[in-house]
């Protein structure tokens, strides 16, 4: 239910636009058709999203060990270009390593004195890389060149103002409640890079997930890299395939009413011994490049089917940029209108947009659009969700520390 120790914009006596409207339309959770997809951990593209992310956060950790507050700084610019692997049964190797080149802007000085920008963020990158991917030699298996450069004189004024103000005119997108299929997309890829592990080992980490429901079907197609080491040979193969098809159909049974259908790996060929075959179980390593935004977006999903936001949040400022922390408000502020509403609302989308230079707390608008149950009264809850809202925004700046301690996903 919505927290009422959240502070109200009209203590402070900031009137906020908040808009607030119903929303005529069939709710996508009743649409004939809906497709839903999930890149794993260890898809390029949540790679670079993930290494981005860890960069802020060390960064910021520095500047406020150091300062006292997070300093300007944007490492959302990051690009992982894939290196070159023979693998085989019970092992192959990588013949070139991958090549992670870290940029962006960040404070590398302060009152004549260098912070050590280049070699914080190589060390966030080998952490990351370090904890998530077991398989990987850090030291001969990816090359990392930072090339992280100062802020923007211009950017940096913004963010040391005495009130935060947006360092864009962006728009951040949340909606609320997760369909079956959006929740099953993203619990079999958590499953498969989760639990699965402790019994199937070779399966990788290199997982992305596709749902396609067709009216009362979902339909999951699931790519998964095998870890060569663990595979003998072609049947070990493809016995460690069907067994994963089915441990993931049985997990996905449990979260659903609905009819579930699951492939893996449909790419493969029997005849010509076509397999998702590696080393370090990443596709990165032979050949797949990646790049920072091009992935799931702040709820860790794809979903055409709704309203969605192109920003690419992970690496950017935790403290003023809009592209980042508009996207995570607007999805907790959905959240919290459907818990208040108790099944009343059966699908609320959001759009919050900034304008650069206004403060952060105070966007350009909140847009807030409802799709009511039958015989529900909009008037009901307008004034509800518009305080819902209100509050969420006086207390945006609590998201900084969140994002800094790691204890929001931003993809």
């Amino acid at each position: 239910m919505f927290n009422t120790n959240l502070k109200s914009a009209r203590d402070n006596k900031m009137a906020r636009n908040i808009s607030v409207e119903q929303l005529n339309k069939v709710p996508t959770h009743k649409s004939d058709v809906e497709i839903v997809e999930r890149k794993g951990i260890g898809h390029p593209d949540s790679i670079c999203d993930g290494i981005a992310e860890a960069v802020s956060r060390e960064l910021s950790k520095y500047y406020l060990k150091e300062y006292g507050k997070v300093l300007h700084h944007n490492t959302d610019q990051l690009e992982a270009v894939g290196g070159q692997s023979r693998p085989k049964y019970g092992g192959g190797k990588i013949i070139e390593p991958s090549y992670i080149i870290l940029s962006g802007r960040a404070t590398s000085q302060v009152n004549g004195e260098q912070i050590p920008v280049k070699s914080i963020s190589i060390s966030a990158t080998k952490k990351f890389i370090a904890q998530n991917f077991k398989h990987i030699n850090i030291d001969t298996d990816v090359i990392i060149d930072s090339m992280i450069g100062h802020g923007s004189v211009d950017l940096t004024g913004l963010f040391n103002i005495g009130k935060l103000k947006a360092n864009d005119t962006s728009f951040g997108v949340g909606f609320a409640p997760f369909s079956d299929t959006e929740k099953l997309v993203l619990a079999t890829e958590k499953y498969i890079n989760g639990d699965l592990k402790k019994t199937l080992p070779a399966v990788g980490y290199d997982v992305k997930v596709m749902g396609f429901r067709e009216k009362n079907t979902i339909n999951l197609t699931i790519a998964a890299a095998f870890v060569d080491k663990y595979v003998k040979d072609h049947a070990e193969y493809t016995n460690i395939k069907q067994e994963l098809k089915s441990k993931a159909l049985d997990n996905a049974v449990k979260l659903t009413d609905k009819n579930v259908q699951v492939f893996v790996n449909t790419g493969d060929s029997d005849e010509d011994k076509v397999e998702y075959l590696t080393v370090t179980g990443l596709s990165m390593e032979n050949g797949d490049d990646g790049s920072v935004g091009r992935g799931n977006r702040v709820n860790g999903l794809i979903t055409p089917y709704r309203a969605m936001s192109m920003e690419a949040a992970a690496g950017k400022n935790p403290v003023t940029h809009v592209g980042k922390l508009y996207n995570v408000l607007a999805n907790m502020i959905a959240d919290d209108v459907v818990k208040e509403a108790g099944g009343d609302i059966e699908e609320v989308l959001v759009r919050i947009v900034s304008q650069i230079g206004r403060e952060i707390s105070d966007p350009h608008v909140a847009s807030v659009q409802a799709i009511y149950a039958n015989g529900v009264s909009p008037s009901k809850y307008e004034g509800k969700i518009r305080s819902i809202t209100d509050a969420h925004l006086s207390k945006i700046t609590d998201l900084t520390n969140m994002f800094v301690e790691g204890k929001i996903s931003v993809f």
